[in-house]
């Protein structure tokens, strides 16, 4: 078996990579010339997969790509993931997290139309909805340019599912953290600085809204949803949640206490990190991926802030 993932050496296309390899598959993946986060994530599997370089604004190397490894399961994690940052860059969020899904579904469908598709599709998707907690049928209201984006490339994959019989299926994930996440995300932000503050390096950490209400798992876990549902005979769409919500200050008195020490003695709240439009509360319910896929979270949320912690502590502190 081939594979080819978009994303691949960001953390979940690195997780996902290491868990396709354990399987035997043979693993190629989309890399941008420059791409913003390095090949850190993949360092260590530079000789066991094959890399093509892409993009995925670029619908001619993404054909090129998928003619070169003509896969049997095309992942598509690729986007702009940040979702602060799509406010700043609204037009490229879209070209790359909505488009960019379109010109891989139809690549796929002039290389490889008989190749299994996954979309990448996200919790941000629900935004500001009433219905907690949320499901496969719960009705989207994005908050953000980063949920309509990811709006936009899910329900062309439905279209495309449906129009031309394409296996292609969607993963609505909610959070997901490990100590592959990129140092922007504020889960990342406050292990960091967990770490940090123990050395002495630092006294304080700024967040911004504390009582945002996240459900968080780990990368590991829902990497493995993803390939559970494109082992399906049928195509279909599929929630990835742990079912239990955390807030950033509970992440972060968690992270802390992984050190000894206290989080009201080093967060300090800022208000210019909020968000234009903020979400209060995302929580999913995966009862079908549990009866359909035979998937649940193994990795309890103790245990994913103590790993994130831990790494931290571990590594050199950035000058």
């Amino acid at each position: 078996m081939r594979a080819f993932i978009t994303g691949i050496t960001g953390q979940d296309g690195s997780y996902l990579a290491e868990l396709l390899l354990d399987k035997g598959y043979e693993v190629h993946g989309l890399v941008r010339h420059k791409s913003s986060g390095g090949n850190d994530r993949i360092a260590h599997l530079q000789d066991k997969v094959v890399l093509h370089h892409g993009d995925l604004t670029d619908s001619r190397s993404l054909i090129n790509a998928l003619k070169a490894a003509d896969p049997d399961e095309v992942y598509n994690l690729a986007s702009m993931s940040f979702v602060t940052r799509s406010w700043e860059q609204p037009s490229l969020t879209m070209d790359v997290t909505g488009a960019g899904a379109l010109r891989m579904l139809d690549a796929v469908r002039d290389v490889c139309p008989g190749a299994r598709f996954y979309q990448a599709s996200s919790s941000e998707m629900f935004g500001d909805t009433s219905e907690c907690p949320q499901t496969e049928d719960t009705p989207f209201r994005p908050r953000s340019p980063y949920g309509v984006a990811k709006c936009y490339a899910h329900w062309l994959t439905v279209n495309y599912r449906e129009s031309y019989g394409m296996h292609a299926s969607c993963g609505i994930c909610f959070n997901h953290e490990s100590e592959r996440r990129g140092p922007e995300f504020v889960t990342r932000k406050i292990t960091r600085a967990a770490a940090e503050i123990l050395y002495g390096d630092r006294k304080t950490v700024s967040l911004g809204n504390l009582d945002a209400a996240r459900d968080w798992g780990h990368a590991k876990d829902y990497v493995r949803g993803m390939w559970l549902m494109l082992q399906q005979d049928e195509p279909d769409d599929y929630v990835l949640a742990t079912g239990r919500t955390h807030t950033v200050w509970e992440f972060a008195e968690a992270a802390f206490e992984v050190v000894g020490r206290s989080w009201r003695n080093h967060v300090v709240t800022d208000a210019n990190l909020r968000r234009p439009a903020e979400i209060s509360l995302l929580c999913g319910d995966a009862t079908k991926a549990r009866v359909a896929l035979g998937w649940k979270p193994e990795i309890a949320f103790d245990e994913l802030v103590a790993d994130m912690v831990h790494f931290d502590m571990c590594r050199p502190v950035p000058a």
